[in-house]
């Protein structure tokens, strides 16, 4: 690992608090930003500080070397709090690094869900991209400030991430009804350990100026991943409206080098890691 000091926002999150403890063990002096007490893994620095109080950040950055950006609001229907973390929060987080910590590596987690659902095959990281749900939008928006930003910057487009016991798999089996998720749809994923090995790969300046999807090698069905998580779903043969809608074309982050250490979920499922 090159970088020395990483600061981590949405580190007490579903991906942070996975990728935290492993960047820990790699080595990698670690800060959390936080807004309140928590525990964190043995040797993580927690610094306060609030996305939403942009003075709050310039102690947190005091010299960095890298900042991955993780945190991030979804699953509420407050649209104007989705738009003040995702977009807002981003914005003062690039401008915070922009005047004191300028050399930094900036390393953003961002989502598949911001590729059209029309789309006529997975999705790959040039395809245009024009969501109209507040979510994927806001995303979208604090992409582009961060490619605007002149700083090194590099961002990744996660899937349905699961695995380390984090709660995520079962989620499905109230999301499919809620959304009216078909139970042969498919969408790609990746396990933790996996998102901890792109990042390590952006840390590394592997993907510096671009956008890269994160997929594992076998995407997995609505109906799959219930049962994986101990749930059946109403079955239904009626067809698809938009097949490929949640998936996403890996083949860049190969093309640069990743391999996933967790090939697939049933892969995971097999060595009980789910």
């Amino acid at each position: 690992m090159i970088m020395t000091t990483v600061l981590l926002t949405g580190a007490t999150g579903l991906v942070g608090s996975r990728l935290l403890p492993r960047l820990a063990d790699d080595g990698v002096d670690c800060r959390a930003l936080v807004r309140r007490d928590v525990e964190l893994p043995a040797g993580v620095t927690a610094v306060r500080g609030d996305l939403d109080d942009p003075a709050s950040l310039a102690p947190a950055l005091e010299g960095v070397d890298a900042v991955v950006h993780l945190a991030a609001l979804f699953r509420t229907d407050d649209e104007a709090a989705i738009w003040r973390a995702n977009h807002d929060g981003t914005r003062h987080l690039v401008e915070a690094v922009a005047a004191h910590a300028p050399t930094a590596r900036v390393v953003m987690a961002s989502t598949g869900n911001v590729y059209d659902a029309t789309a006529p095959r997975p999705a790959r990281e040039t395809d245009p991209c024009t969501p109209t749900a507040a979510y994927p939008a806001s995303k979208v928006a604090a992409e582009q400030l961060l490619r605007e930003s002149g700083l090194t910057w590099s961002i990744l487009r996660l899937p349905f991430v699961y695995g380390d016991d984090d709660g995520h798999l079962a989620t499905i089996a109230t999301l499919a009804p809620r959304f009216g998720l078909h139970p042969a749809h498919t969408y790609s994923v990746a396990h933790h350990r996996d998102v901890a090995a792109l990042v390590r790969m952006a840390l590394a300046g592997t993907t510096d100026g671009r956008v890269v999807n994160l997929t594992d090698d076998a995407p997995v069905t609505v109906w799959e991943m219930a049962r994986l998580a101990g749930a059946t779903l109403e079955e239904s043969s009626a067809p698809l409206e938009h097949p490929w809608s949640g998936r996403m074309d890996g083949a860049l982050a190969r093309e640069l080098g990743f391999r996933p250490t967790v090939p697939t979920i049933h892969a995971a499922a097999a060595e009980g890691i789910l």
